[in-house]
This record gives structure tokens, C-alpha cells and sequence, in this order.
């Protein structure tokens, strides 16, 4: 049997290749491809759409979307301490969730097994013996790690609106660099992947630069094609999912997050996002977030990393544009937030929510927080 492990990073497509493989998962079946459930939630949408005889779900719960995040969040927690996130409720203990896995190998007899979830990438700098327990329970079958990286400058601006879409209260990057994320696996991908490499050494590892992924068609067909896999034809098609926030907004969700409470912060990242294709702001990926200096200091501080990625992946550079991420972006946070800000401030009739509305009538950006 053939096992398929997707590690992530985040922010890399995780969220539409978990759609698109939850939505496939009996046509994967017919060809003899698990993408197993974790738990009866899982199980009750695999039997309904089986006999429904479609796959199609319009919207599917987060536990059988998102299973394999559920199986490691679980993982994490009993073995590490911490709190669940609230939005996957209701699990099992993950020797339950294993049990429902083999058993669907059992019963199904499948050619290939495949697991994807970004919070695999958590494991080994929490404990290697999650990663030990997953290799364990595949023990004998062929193993292939899929994980993919982008630039880091490309990368810590993406996680940095992720945790704001979160409700987190973050500092600016062009206040504080990469200084709160340097000794995790959100700048030292070393972390990430080294200790994957260490106690599974018999797997196959294929690393994937995100630029490529993109050049590639996007996360599922890259993932499609670095698989190993023969998938079937007739599949459904990608579904967008999990959308970044738009680079000029960022300073308005920050302060929303700082300011408001979470129920209304989070009202005002909704409208953030709705409101974003009616203004005129530059292309996200022009929005320099850093500023100069951070960005000399952290392409200097990568590089020991990127040499080491490039060591696993078998090429050099791994990042073939890395000296780019020295290069400032054209438009300055602050001057695209305060345009983005005006514009907002006279479509604020739109707006419903009073405090959403008086939030930005009364947001002065010209004073640091």
C-alpha cells in the first residue's frame, strides 16, 4: 500500500486540497484512493454521499473537511497539553480516530492511503513521537511526504494576515520583523522538516517551492502530479478557499483586532474582505510590509535555512529568486492602509454594523499603536 502524507507548510493551498479531496473522496474510493474520515461525522458524510451517489456536498462540517487536521490537532493536544481550537468540537481520543482509519483499510482494501493536513508541520518541534506514531501505523507501506515552502518574505506576510483573520493581536512587521516568528517553524523551516527526516528516513520527500505549485496549475494539481498517484477523471473541481486578506488592509484589521471586541473585530475582517474589490488599492504582493532593513536581516538570517531545504529537495538555491526578497515592494504599508481607509470612509453608508461603522469614521492611522 501506498501512503501519501501531506506535512503543509500553512498558507501553501492546504485549505482547497483538503476540499477538493473531501469532496472527491468516493470517486477516489471507486479507484481504490482513501482519503479516510477520523471520526462519525466523517463517516455519516461518507455513507450520505455514497448513497446519494454523488460527492458533491455543498457545505461540508469542518471535522470531515478538515479531518486530518482534527486527527493532529488531537494529537497535539494529548500529547503536548493545550486547548483544541474551538472550531473542531466533539473529537474522539485519537486511538479512536486510528481505529476508524484502519478499519476503513480494513474494509475497503485501498490501493493508496492519503492524509493532508498543514498541522502536521507542527509535529516535530512538539514532540517527534507524533511523527514516530503516524509512520508506526503505516509500518510497511511505501511512504511519500509531500511539503511545500514559499519564499520567506512571501510567507511571513501571508501567516501574519492568517493570525490577524484568526483575531490575534500581532504587531506591525515593519515594526518588529521577523523577530516574533524566528525560532519557529514560521521562519526556521529546519524545524519543520528536520525532524520528519529523522524518524521517518525510509519515507520519500518531495519539497515544493510555492512559486512552482502556483506555475503548476495550484496546490491540487500540483499535488496531483507529485502524488505518485493515478488519480480518476471526472473529478469535481477546486473550490476557492480560505483567502488571504488583502496586504493594504492589513493595518486596519490589526487595529480592529486591538480595539474592538472579538465578535466585532471580526465583523470588521468580514467587511474588509467583502468591501476589497470595490477599491482602488495596488496588487497585494506590491504592499511592502517589512521595510528595508527587516528585510536584509531576514534574507541574512535565512540563508542556513534555505541551504539546508535545499540539501533535502536535491537543488540549490531551493528559492531560485531568494536575492528578490531584499527588494522593498513599491507601495508603503501605511500610505496603501490610509488611501484603502478614506475609500472605506466614504462607502461607510454600506456598512450595517454601527460599531464597525464608527470603528473606521473615527480610525486615525497617522498614530502608531
Amino acid at each position: 500500500m501506498k501512503v501519501v502524507l501531506f506535512i503543509g507548510h500553512h498558507k501553501v493551498g492546504s485549505s482547497s486540497l483538503q476540499e477538493f479531496l473531501s469532496q472527491n473522496s468516493i470517486r477516489l474510493l471507486k479507484s481504490r484512493i482513501l482519503y479516510p474520515a477520523v471520526e462519525a461525522q466523517g463517516l455519516s458524510v461518507l455513507l450520505a454521499k455514497a448513497l446519494q451517489g454523488k460527492d458533491n456536498v455543498e457545505t461540508l462540517p469542518i471535522n470531515a473537511r478538515e479531518a486530518h487536521n482534527a486527527l493532529a490537532f488531537t494529537m497535539l493536544t494529548e500529547e503536548t497539553g493545550g486547548a483544541m481550537p474551538n472550531f473542531h468540537a466533539g473529537l474522539p481520543h485519537s486511538n479512536q480516530m486510528f481505529r476508524t482509519i484502519q478499519q476503513q483499510i480494513n474494509m475497503l482494501q485501498p490501493k493508496a492511503v492519503i492524509l493532508t493536513a498543514e498541522v502536521f508541520a507542527n509535529f516535530a518541534p512538539r514532540s517527534t513521537s507524533l511523527i514516530d506514531r503516524l509512520a508506526t501505523f503505516f509500518q510497511g507501506a511505501d511512504i511519500r511526504v509531500i511539503a511545500t515552502f514559499r519564499r520567506i518574505d512571501d510567507y511571513l506576510a501571508s501567516w501574519h494576515g492568517q493570525r490577524l483573520r484568526f483575531g490575534q493581536k500581532v504587531n506591525p512587521l515593519r515594526a518588529v520583523g521577523i523577530g516574533p516568528y524566528r525560532n519557529s517553524i514560521h521562519f526556521d523551516y529546519k524545524k519543520m522538516l528536520d525532524g520528519w527526516c529523522k524518524t521517518v528516513p525510509q519515507a520519500e520527500f518531495i519539497l515544493r517551492n510555492y512559486s512552482d505549485v502556483l506555475a503548476n496549475g495550484g496546490s491540487v494539481k500540483d499535488f496531483i502530479a507529485s502524488s505518485g498517484l493515478k488519480f480518476p477523471r471526472g473529478l469535481l473541481p477546486v473550490r476557492q478557499a480560505n483567502e488571504s486578506l488583502h496586504r493594504g488592509m492589513v493595518e486596519i484589521a490589526r487595529r480592529g483586532n486591538h480595539q474592538l471586541d472579538q465578535p466585532d473585530a471580526r465583523l470588521l475582517r468580514q467587511v474588509l474582505g467583502l468591501k476589497t474589490p470595490a477599491l482602488n488599492l495596488p496588487a497585494s504582493g506590491d504592499v511592502e510590509l517589512f521595510g528595508a532593513e527587516h528585510r536584509e536581516n531576514m534574507v541574512n538570517t535565512f540563508e542556513l535555512v534555505h541551504d539546508y531545504i535545499g540539501q533535502v529537495a536535491g537543488r540549490q538555491p531551493f528559492f531560485p529568486d531568494m536575492e528578490e526578497a531584499r527588494t522593498t515592494r513599491p507601495y508603503a504599508e501605511i500610505e496603501v492602509a490610509t488611501d484603502a481607509l478614506d475609500q472605506l470612509q466614504r462607502l461607510s453608508g454600506d456598512i450595517g454594523n454601527a460599531v464597525v461603522h464608527d470603528f473606521l469614521k473615527s480610525l486615525d492611522l497617522r498614530q502608531e499603536t
